[in-house]
């Protein structure tokens, strides 16, 4: 099953010089049946579609907690052999769950990173993180205007070449 975990470029970086994702829990996105329920017209693609924006907006939470880290979402696409099913306590529409597990990198089917040109948008609703949890509009805007920015798409092989281009640890500033 596809799952996507939430990361920035520098926990990226992290990941793949140890060759996993860890420690657990890991919160992860997936189709889950809250997320079926709510979608009930969607079709497995844009099922998939939205539990990974689920996860590119969690990424924007990373990046808040981490303001020296490079201002791009990243999501990595997972192939895990089972989900744990949800306990009852998520809302309807919500795609997130709980791996009780390390994920080996091997696992890692690709990864999705804003192109560098979204840095100034990703970076604003990263800034205002915390007033959109409380509900405030301008800050909830900055946040929703992070999914009119596309993710890019990279292979596995690419991920290497990717993480050096982007300097060390995915620091801000550095292209």
């Amino acid at each position: 099953m596809r799952v996507y975990i939430p990361s920035t470029l520098r926990l990226l970086d992290v990941a793949c010089h140890a060759g996993e994702f860890g420690p657990a829990p890991l919160t992860a996105y997936a189709v889950t049946p809250a997320l079926r329920e709510w979608y009930a017209e969607g079709d497995d693609e844009e099922l998939e579609y939205a539990a990974m924006a689920q996860a590119a907006r969690a990424s924007v939470g990373l990046l808040a907690a981490d303001p020296d880290t490079a201002r791009r979402r990243v999501v990595v696409a997972v192939e895990v052999s089972a989900v744990p099913p949800a306990d009852g306590s998520v809302d309807l529409g919500d795609a997130r769950l709980e791996l009780q597990v390390v994920i080996p990198w091997t696992k890692v089917a690709a990864v999705h990173l804003d192109a560098a040109g979204a840095a100034a948008v990703v970076g604003k609703a990263a800034d205002l993180w915390e007033a959109a949890q409380n509900g405030d509009d301008d800050a909830v805007f900055a946040l929703d205007s992070c999914e009119g920015e596309d993710l890019l798409w990279y292979a596995t092989q690419e991920i290497p070449d990717l993480l050096a281009a982007e300097g060390p640890r995915g620091l801000n500033g550095v292209n």
